[in-house]
């Protein structure tokens, strides 16, 4: 039993180490960016990785062509709003300058 002191040391970088490949195997498994803490990288390994970039790609792409369309159309409610609060006279007077 007097020899056994280097046995708390290594069990211990033993469990790290295995806790640290559990926790990237759990990462890897379920689509997650692995991060390489020393360099700042992400890496992405097999189809998940390819397969979330272009479905980032893709809801980018669509969220600014609704951000786009919700524009004009708050444009067009905006005049919508103008016609249906202005006097009757006023707007038909726009209307004959417009002729």
């Amino acid at each position: 039993m007097q020899n056994m002191g280097w046995l708390v040391p290594v069990l211990i970088v033993g469990i790290v180490m295995g806790s640290h490949a559990f926790r990237t195997w759990v990462r890897a498994r379920h689509g997650y960016p692995l991060e390489d803490s020393r360099r700042g990288r992400n890496y992405s390994y097999g189809e998940a990785g390819l397969e979330s970039g272009r479905k980032i790609e893709l809801l980018s792409t669509e969220n600014e062509r609704l951000t786009s369309q919700i524009s004009r159309l708050e444009d067009r409610i905006a005049v919508l709003e103008r016609i249906a609060t202005d006097p009757a006279e006023r707007t038909a007077r726009e209307i004959d300058a417009l002729r």
